[in-house]
């Protein structure tokens, strides 16, 4: 830059900050109605020069700015404001006759604990039940399901799963699990399971039982490895000391449930008599005390094809499961007296909420048979399949020989053997009775007199009759 413009620069410089910071003459009536924006460029600072803050010129509000300091007296170029003790009073504007603006209620604040998801009551899987196929088929043997001698007498294509040949001679060792020490407190099927298979395990097992129980039951749990000890005079005595020595040594106290891993096992039954049996129609399944049979095999079945009927069968003194149906819920209670050598088991039994609701969901049919129906069922047994089962076994069978399925003919049938632990003795009477029923034996009496040629009359009489 020469030294002409130097000169020319320092001078404009000069003049503007003189006229920038001397007072400011009052504005003419030429000026008043002239738009500031016209007028010569404006710049606001500090009342003497050289001061700390350096504002540029006065645009339209650019986001970002430094506030300025403003002089009272320049304010009165951007409005009409009045001086008060050396501040500024600025008066507000109101809208009037504008319309009304609802400002929106603030989003409610919710609790952690409302997002929680509420889980949804476990049903037995399938993939549990197959699972327990794998994890228990070293251990326990596939049983036969075969076709029965019956078949043709009642219309129907009958196969028998022999759920009865099984080492202790029912379904129940396909529940039991690996633990370490066990105790059991009740004389029946799953106790007998959990004695044999601990000791295959080598696995020390206990057996409590109530000093009632017989000889022949407490030798075959001697046999099986357990160690038995005798306790009280009732299951509930025996119970509550087994529970107790579990707590004092460290054992574990195993009595039937209805958790996923035993329910599962149970329906292993379900997954075998589908592979069996081609093109099945109908399963029958005993209910009596084993309700997990039922639910567990009702779950496998289902899940390989609904279409596949499932019954469930229980005794009429003891319709627990019929009960709970009509009332919706598990029966804790319920008024009956069933025979105690056939079903004493039963009185000890209750239904659990997790096995009604699969009973209820998956089972199309329940019904109760007698007890004479199941008396001549077992003797069918023994004369058609040359095998002893008892009374819970036997009931499937029991149904279908009362005439209580006739939506079954033509069909092909799968039919749950589920056990055949009875006493020798108990056998031996059920079967007489049995023969009764049947009409196959006739019990009476008669008083003879003392004359001579009265016995010969009567044994007259009944070869006429053709009596053996």
């Amino acid at each position: 830059m020469n030294f002409a413009a130097q000169l020319f620069y320092s001078s404009y410089l000069s003049e503007r900050l003189e006229r920038l910071y001397s007072p400011r003459p009052a504005i003419k009536d030429s000026e008043e109605n002239d738009p500031f924006w016209q007028r010569e460029e404006l710049r606001l600072g500090p009342s003497q020069p050289g001061g700390p803050y350096k504002c540029g010129p006065l645009n339209n509000g650019t986001a970002g700015r430094r506030p300025t300091l403003i002089e009272p007296e320049r304010l009165k170029d951007f409005g009409e404001e009045d001086l008060v003790n050396g501040d500024v009073k600025i008066y507000e504007t109101k809208v009037v006759g504008g319309p009304e603006i609802m400002l929106m209620d603030p989003p409610k604040t919710r609790r952690f604990s409302e997002f929680r998801v509420v889980p949804k009551p476990h049903y037995l899987r399938f993939e549990d039940i197959s699972a327990a196929a794998f994890r228990i088929q070293t251990g326990i043997q596939k049983t036969p399901c075969t076709y029965s001698r019956l078949s043709k007498q009642y219309g129907m294509e009958i196969y028998l799963k022999k759920e009865h040949l099984h080492y202790t001679g029912s379904v129940k060792e396909r529940g039991e699990q690996q633990r370490k020490g066990v105790i059991v407190a009740n004389d029946c099927n799953f106790s007998m399971a959990v004695a044999h298979h601990s000791v295959e395990l080598k696995i020390p097992v206990f057996v409590i039982m109530p000093s009632c129980c017989s000889s022949p039951r407490l030798r075959i749990y001697r046999d099986y490895g357990a160690m038995v000890i005798s306790y009280g005079s009732t299951n509930h005595d025996s119970q509550n000391h087994a529970r107790h020595l579990a707590q004092e040594n460290g054992y574990l106290y195993l009595e039937e449930d209805e958790s996923a891993v035993y329910l599962a096992g149970l329906g292993t039954v379900g997954m075998e008599m589908f592979e069996q049996v081609p093109k099945l129609d109908a399963v029958v399944v005993p209910a009596a005390g084993q309700y997990g049979l039922l639910a567990g095999t009702a779950a496998a079945i289902k899940h390989l094809n609904p279409q596949i009927l499932v019954i469930g069968i229980e005794p009429e003194g003891f319709p627990l499961l019929l009960q709970s149906l009509k009332t919706d819920g598990p029966v804790k209670d319920i008024h009956s007296n069933p025979n105690k050598k056939l079903y004493g088991d039963l009185m000890e039994r209750s239904l659990g909420v997790n096995t009604f609701q699969l009973a209820k969901k998956l089972v199309d049919k329940v019904i109760s048979v007698s007890e004479e129906d199941s008396l001549v069922a077992m003797l069918r047994f023994q004369e058609f399949e040359r095998s002893t089962v008892d009374t819970e076994g036997a009931m499937g069978l029991a149904a279908i020989l009362a005439g209580q399925l006739p939506e079954l003919r033509g069909k092909k049938v799968a039919v749950v053997v589920s056990s055949a632990n009875m006493e020798l003795e108990l056998v031996r009477q059920c079967v007489d009775r049995a023969l009764v029923l049947d009409d196959r034996v006739s019990k009476f009496s008669v008083q003879l007199g003392e004359w001579p040629g009265d016995m010969a009359k009567l044994l007259d009489i009944l070869s006429r009759e053709d009596v053996r």
